[in-house]
């Protein structure tokens, strides 16, 4: 009983609130038919409006996921040692860990590992900065862009060093994707790597002015330092000295020379000779290298044939394709990455000039947007067909399934709306939204456009009724899949956890979507009904005119004869014009003439062929000349005969029931016709 009593309530109060929801939705029905062209344009102009909100949206790939910790990297001068950079790391580390109480521990890694599947040079430093999960527990700052920014100015100490702030897992797929470790990487391509390099420093001069970069980096292709040994070959030529065995000499001495072979049991070793670890310091130990002289027992030091002196060399050289390149890396903060792109590509073709040759790309997640928006323009294409199909197979009309398949821009109008209200720009998981939209929408729309045809195929003639009645009955089925979507998908909206950040466009999608496309659906579709349906009434009423006009003429003129018409002086009753059309009809004519043919042909069922009589003259059984005749008739079996009767009489059967055919249709017509004139 208690059961009952709750169930009894429950339902009590749905009717309630239904017919509360209807109570407030009738007078706007009404007053949308009423004002029919007020209701489609205010849709038309909404649209319009998203599309423009759309275009100033701006873009990225995907949502930045925040990983939790941050990934730091340590760039100092090319050339820096493996001691500089050791000290440069524990310095950094010291000062973070003593002024962030957030921060739970760091880890760095200069170099190779033993796995060298991420290489780094001696002047570059991974750091990982390991922070604490529960944020309530932060003291220095409350997010992680302000963490970034106070140990930015911790670091500015240490002179000399720049500093680039990612995720360690963002980090590793941005230089596995692209080769760059920044979110966005400008790419330069050309032949001289000293225009290159010249360029790429302008270019990141000109980036670091666009709002939102950060982080923007040229990537370093010379600098290094590097002894470089210039010899001067008139000297050589007057001593008698060849730059291959000068060089033997400067090869020996730094990085050793074979001078033999070591035997040790069954093991053989190689004889290396060079400068002890002392003579190997600095460049004066070069310059004092003693070189001896041929045909002499003098040496000369190799300074007095050679210009010793340390020179910045290419640090290392990058190639695309085949293609020397440089590339300016560039991390995106505060903004999205297609409109930051987008801003710097103006700068750069407005402010940089390039020599003939060069050439720039643009890559990292603005090339992987590029890349999946171009996927998407082939497969939203492919699934908003794929929609409108089967709503054509679901209705058999195609001004019908148009007219459903206009809740697709209903619906992108309040996704547009709501990304732009949460300041969140267009994405793939965004784009994916979408596509989920576009299907529930239409699903709205087909569930209120089969309830009006089941109406009219009841009877239901008079057409606001029809759509009163309607949307009367369907305002719950469509109300209750839009608000079990939207449901479902609040949690995901305001999702704060690991992940949100790809499932917040998504469900920010839908839902804006559904509460659009539900609100217009119930005004604009119904709106849209009665159009198509007041045209289509229109056309079948001329229709019908023009059918009664053009009988009226053949069948009283033509089918049952000018002279019969004109012969009738007094009112003729309905009976009389169909036995007219009867006797007039030339294809009434034409049935009753097939059956005489079909009857008539009845006596040829039994046809044996022709006789077949053949005369031989000549030698044929003896030596003189005699006669032969041949006669041959061919008969089928017996069998086959009546099947042939059967199949007359079939025949026969057929051209009557035509006959009676042709007279039902012809007295159809006659009576329409009559009694519309009637």
């Amino acid at each position: 009983n208690m059961f009952t009593r709750i169930e009894r309530w429950l339902t009590n109060f749905s009717e309630k609130m239904m017919n509360s929801i209807y109570n407030v939705y009738k007078p706007l029905i009404v007053k949308s038919l009423n004002t029919r062209g007020i209701v489609l344009s205010i849709a038309v102009v909404l649209f319009v409006i998203a599309g423009f909100v759309f275009t100033r949206m701006g873009g990225e790939f995907i949502p930045k996921l925040d990983e939790g910790d941050i990934a730091m990297q340590i760039i100092m001068k090319p050339g820096s040692s493996l001691s500089e950079s050791i000290k440069v790391s524990e310095d950094v580390e010291k000062i973070i860990i003593d002024n962030f109480p957030e921060v739970i521990t760091m880890v760095g890694r200069i170099g190779v590992s033993e796995i060298p599947t991420d290489p780094m040079p001696m002047d570059i430093a991974d750091t990982f900065i390991i922070l604490e999960k529960d944020h309530s527990k932060w003291k220095s700052a409350e997010t992680k862009d302000e963490l970034i920014d106070k140990i930015k100015d911790k670091l500015k100490v240490i002179a000399g060093v720049n500093f680039i702030f990612t995720q360690p897992v963002e980090l590793r797929f941005n230089e596995l994707l692209t080769g760059v470790r920044e979110d966005v990487a400008i790419k330069l391509y050309g032949n001289n790597l000293d225009v290159l390099a010249t360029k790429a420093e302008e270019m990141a001069a000109i980036i670091q002015t666009v709002q939102g970069t950060s982080g923007v980096r040229a990537e370093a292709t010379d600098g290094l330092p590097q002894i470089t040994v210039f010899y001067q070959r008139e000297k050589l030529a007057k001593y008698g000295l060849t730059v291959d065995k000068l060089n033997q000499y400067v090869s020996a001495a730094f990085a050793g020379a074979d001078a033999g072979i070591i035997f040790e049991g069954e093991k053989r070793f190689d004889l290396v000779v060079r400068f002890s670890q002392k003579y190997r310091q600095n460049i004066d130990d070069l310059k004092n290298l003693f070189v001896d002289l041929p045909n002499s027992d003098t040496q000369i030091p190799l300074k007095e044939l050679a210009e010793i002196s340390y020179k910045p060399g290419p640090m290392q050289i990058s190639r695309d394709n085949t293609y020397r390149r440089v590339s300016v890396g560039v991390n995106v903060r505060g903004r999205d990455v297609e409109s930051v792109v987008e801003e710097i590509q103006q700068k750069l073709d407005a402010q940089l000039s390039l020599p003939e040759g060069y050439f720039i790309k643009y890559g990292g997640s603005f090339e992987n947007l590029k890349r999946a928006k171009d996927r998407l323009t082939i497969v939203v294409p492919i699934a908003l067909a794929l929609i409108f199909i089967l709503l054509y197979f679901a209705l058999n009309s195609f001004s019908q399934a148009a007219m459903i398949y206009m809740a697709v821009p209903l619906a992108a109008i309040g996704g547009i709306y709501f990304l732009s209200l949460r300041g969140m720009p267009f994405s793939i998981s965004a784009g994916v939204g979408f596509v989920v939209l576009f299907g529930v929408a239409v699903l709205n729309g087909l569930v209120l456009v089969s309830r009006f045809n089941s109406l009219k195929i009841e009877g239901i003639t008079d057409l606001k009724q029809r759509i009163m009645m309607g949307t009367e009955e369907r305002i719950r089925p469509i109300l209750l899949t839009a608000v079990a979507a939207i449901m479902g998908f609040v949690p995901m909206a305001i999702s704060a956890s690991a992940g949100a950040e790809v499932q917040r466009p998504l469900a920010t999608v839908v839902i804006g979507g559904l509460i659009s496309s539900t609100f217009l659906t119930l005004l604009v579709v119904p709106v849209l009904y009665f159009i198509f349906e007041t045209r289509l009434q229109k056309r079948e009423n001329l229709k019908m005119s023009n059918k009664a006009l053009s009988l009226l003429f053949i069948g009283f003129f033509f089918l049952a004869g000018i002279n019969s018409v004109k012969a009738q002086e007094k009112e003729i009753t309905i009976e009389e014009a169909v036995q007219i059309a009867f006797k007039n009809n030339p294809m009434v004519k034409a049935a009753q003439f097939e059956i005489e043919k079909q009857e008539a042909l009845k006596k040829s069922t039994i046809d044996l062929g022709k006789t077949d009589v053949s005369y031989t003259y000549g030698e044929i059984n003896s030596a003189q000349n005699d006669y032969q005749w041949n006669i041959s008739q061919e008969i089928k079996f017996p069998t086959v005969y009546g099947m042939q009767s059967k199949l007359q009489k079939e025949k026969i059967a057929f051209s009557k029931t035509n006959l009676l055919l042709r007279k039902n249709v012809l007295e159809r017509d006659v009576r329409s016709i009559y009694l519309n004139l009637v």
